[in-house]
Parts: C-alpha cells; sequence; structure tokens
C-alpha cells in the first residue's frame, strides 16, 4: 500500500521537472531582466561656450521694455568633441531683463537682456542660462559689466561739438554787426545755446537692428538628450 501511494508523488515531481526543462531550453528567461548601463558620456552644453547669434528683431532703449521677448538665431554651430550640439539656425529666446534711456544732463542708455531657451530645428526644446558676452554687430556701444549690460557709447565729445559750433556760429553773427565786441558777445550767446541744447536733448539711445549680431555665453552646464540632437 505505500509503495501506491509514493508512486502519483514521484511523477508529479517528475513532471514538474521537465516542464521547468522545456521552459529552459524554449528561451523563457526566468530570471529579471538587468538594468540598462548609464550612459558614460552624457551630451551637455558646458558652462561658457560661446554662441553667436544674430537678433530676429530690432530692440532699442528707446521703445523696450522690462519683460519684452528677445528672438534670436545661431548664426553658426557649436560642435563638442566633434559632434554638433547646438547647429545653426537653432531658435533662441529671451527676455529684457532691464532698459534705461539716455538722461539729459547724464547717465548713458544701457538695456540688460538674458536669453533661457534653444528651440531646435526639430523642435526639441532646451531651457538654459545663456548672457549677452558681447555686441560685435551694434555700434557705438560697449559692454557695461559681467552680467552682460549693453550700454550706448558716452557723447561727450558730441556735445561738447555742439557747444563749439553754436559758439562759433554766434561770434560770426555778432562779429558781422558789432564788430570784435559783438563778436565776444555773440560767441558767449552762441555757447549758451549750445549747451542749453546739449541739457536738453536725451543722449542716444542703444539701437539693435534685426540681424545685429551677438555672441551669448552658456552660464552654467546644460545636459542634453543625445538620442534628440542629430548626429
Amino acid at each position: 500500500m505505500m509503495r501506491k501511494s509514493i508512486l502519483p508523488t514521484i511523477s508529479v515531481v517528475l513532471l514538474a521537472g521537465a516542464l521547468a526543462a522545456a521552459q529552459t531550453n524554449s528561451g523563457v528567461r526566468l530570471d529579471p531582466p538587468a538594468a540598462p548601463a548609464n550612459d558614460a558620456n552624457p551630451l551637455a552644453i558646458p558652462s561658457g561656450t560661446k554662441v553667436p547669434l544674430a537678433l530676429k528683431q530690432s530692440v532699442s532703449t528707446k521703445n523696450a521694455r522690462e519683460g519684452d521677448a528677445v528672438y534670436a538665431v545661431t548664426t553658426f554651430p557649436v560642435v563638442i568633441n566633434d559632434r554638433i550640439v547646438i547647429p545653426a539656425g537653432t531658435y533662441v529666446q529671451g527676455r529684457i531683463s532691464n532698459v534705461k534711456r539716455g538722461g539729459r544732463v547724464k547717465g548713458r542708455a544701457e538695456v540688460l537682456m538674458h536669453f533661457s531657451t534653444l528651440i531646435y530645428p526639430s523642435g526639441y526644446t532646451v531651457v538654459l542660462p545663456g548672457a549677452v558676452e558681447n555686441v560685435p554687430g551694434a555700434e557705438k556701444t560697449s559692454m557695461k559689466d559681467e552680467e552682460g549690460t549693453i550700454r550706448q557709447d558716452s557723447q561727450t565729445g558730441e556735445k561738447a561739438k555742439t557747444v563749439a559750433t553754436a559758439a562759433g556760429t554766434g561770434a560770426v553773427i555778432g562779429g558781422l554787426n558789432n564788430g570784435a565786441k559783438g563778436g565776444l558777445i555773440g560767441a558767449g550767446i552762441g555757447g549758451g545755446i549750445g549747451t542749453a541744447i546739449g541739457m536738453l536733448s536725451r543722449g542716444n539711445d542703444v539701437r539693435m537692428d534685426a540681424g545685429t549680431t551677438l555672441e551669448m555665453v552658456i552660464q552654467r552646464e546644460v545636459p542634453l538628450d543625445a538620442a534628440r540632437i542629430p548626429k
């Protein structure tokens, strides 16, 4: 009786073993899949990378306001480790952070803008911190500070020329009417008029037309999705 009860148990064990062997031979994976290895060389735009841009619209301190959008496009590809990470034709968007018009007596026009977004031709969008490093395409402007403020050049020489021209014109007119004494009086009056004109007129605005070339600098490393950057 005991031998008959053991036979069914042995049959079940043998059947289970045969099924397991069949699954293994047929390619069925019994252990969980291994986690994918991390990319040893992630793609990124390093901090300090300089990117040449061209404005898509004009910017002027005469009518610009803080918060206004700024649109530009890259004009030359940026290459890192033999791979283009920012192709030419990539759109760049930013905003005006601060703007100041030139004063009547003193103070030069200034504009500060920051770039915040790269939009690749494929539509892939990357957030970044970008500042203006240089403005080679804007005449009579210079960089005020490391933050990226663009400042209009000084007009001291131009205003002095205005005063001198007005004084000279007044001297000629006074001399024609009253001789040497009249010339001195006329020069004084003309100089005063020239000074008044200089004080009443605002300093020149910073103006950058569409197409003006800028140089943007990336302020910290920007990670990229390598699968979305064309090789």
